[in-house]
């Protein structure tokens, strides 16, 4: 297995390949790969789907993956780590980080084209055809507009993820539960915020209707996905930080290391410290 490393805040690389490299890779970074055009099979943690023009891909320093081509196949790769969103916000907690923490906690690292929502389909093949052309015509200012539309593309992987993860969410999904998703992302360090007293308030909702629709858009109660939600982001924290357990209990408003210990265990079967020694590798 090849670990490969990315040494620029992001990179993004176009190439037309009949073969991909046999070297199977674990990247330290996320990579989004985009078919622009070909046919073949992506192969990802062991599993398999069948790509064709117009898919994207999400994979996550965790995932071990290649691609067998049967057509010649033109990709567009945009590399980048969490340090690099970091580095273009202004403080930690903003709403683009927050975003980018989504697709940490939330990507299935399952095979598959992360694209659910149909009009971003389109949107993205137009952002990418926009940067190559830059990288091609290399005008002034390219590498600001190229950076731009990187942050555009991120933004919408992270709407796509929002889409998809929560059981019923279809692409049909209505406007309102996805702000109330969002809402929860941008105050998921803030409790308070999350009471859903404080969430029907905010979106002038009565409270039994909030209850009703968000169950039924999602298959979840509100208190089940914020609960799942901060799992997730505690799993994170383990696989890719060296956050100390208290560090992690105190971010995520638990009122100690041993309540988050307990609520981890329940859920996982297992205390923080177990999940990671079996699971960083």
């Amino acid at each position: 297995m090849t670990n490969t490393n990315l040494y620029l805040p992001f990179e993004v690389d176009f190439k037309e390949l009949e073969q991909f490299p046999k070297t199977i890779r674990k990247n330290n970074f996320f990579e989004l790969i985009y078919v622009v055009d070909g046919t073949g099979i992506q192969v990802i943690n062991d599993n398999t789907f069948q790509y064709r023009k117009g898919n994207l891909f999400l994979v996550t320093p965790q995932d071990v993956h290649s691609f067998e081509i049967t057509t010649p196949t033109k990709f567009f790769f945009l590399r980048f780590n969490e340090y690099y969103i970091k580095a273009n916000s202004q403080n930690g907690q903003s709403e683009t980080v927050l975003r980018m923490e989504y697709i940490l906690q939330n990507a299935s690292h399952r095979p598959g084209c992360i694209l659910k929502n149909k009009i971003d389909k389109p949107l993205i093949a137009s952002l990418i055809e926009s940067i190559i052309q830059e990288q091609v015509n290399q005008q002034i200012y390219h590498q600001k507009i190229i950076e731009q539309i990187v942050n555009t593309i991120i933004t919408i992987v992270a709407r796509n993820i929002a889409l998809k993860l929560p059981k019923n969410i279809k692409e049909t999904t209505g406007e309102m539960v996805l702000e109330i998703l969002h809402y929860i992302q941008e105050n998921i360090y803030n409790p308070k915020q999350l009471k859903a007293e404080k969430v029907s308030e905010y979106f002038n909702i009565s409270l039994n209707y909030l209850g009703k629709y968000f169950k039924k858009q999602t298959g979840e109660t509100l208190q089940e996905y914020i609960a799942n939600y901060k799992l997730r982001l505690i799993e994170a924290r383990l696989l890719n930080s060296d956050m100390r357990i208290n560090e992690i209990a105190d971010e995520l408003n638990f009122s100690d290391e041993s309540h988050l210990n307990k609520v981890f265990r329940k859920h996982k079967g297992m205390n923080p410290s177990e999940f990671r020694k079996k699971f960083c590798k």
